[in-house]
């Protein structure tokens, strides 16, 4: 008899114990949201109006460009340090200046396609001062035809 009473004695303490872990750990969540929101304020997000275009089919040896439109949807401003893709085919240019909250600017992606045949996707990476650094920026599509 008094083992029963012992194990139930235990096992209330136990499923208390349990329910007040829980209550800990949803404090805890709320806290750190408090606090990541409190630490992304004043900071940029860069919003592009597009994310791809397609130039369709370009000849092999074009140069193509498109100038993506983007605005700074963040409360600080945004100043971008670097604009890469993954080969030297495709070169951004994004403006040097900040752009300051709720202002647009734009990214001119120039693509050279000599030497290239075939279907191609070029996507930017962007660093900036936002949150994360490293941002995916926009891409562009092509089907480069042979000359003939």
């Amino acid at each position: 008899m008094k083992k029963i009473f012992f194990y139930l004695i235990a096992g209330s303490l136990l499923a208390g114990a349990c329910n007040s872990s829980d209550a800990n750990k949803s404090a805890g969540q709320d806290t750190t949201t408090a606090a990541t929101a409190a630490s992304t304020k004043g900071t940029p997000v860069i919003t592009f109006d597009e994310m791809t275009h397609n130039f369709g089919n370009i000849t092999e040896g074009e140069r193509v460009e498109y100038s993506f439109k983007f605005t700074n949807t963040g409360d600080g401003d945004l100043l971008i340090t670097d604009a890469t893709s993954s080969c030297g085919c495709t070169v951004p240019d994004w403006p040097k200046e900040p752009i300051k909250p709720g202002k647009t600017s734009y990214m001119k992606v120039v693509f050279n396609s000599a030497g290239k045949e075939g279907y191609t996707e070029k996507e930017i990476t962007i660093r900036a001062n936002t949150k994360p650094e490293q941002v995916q920026g926009p891409k562009i599509q092509c089907t480069i035809l042979k000359q003939k």
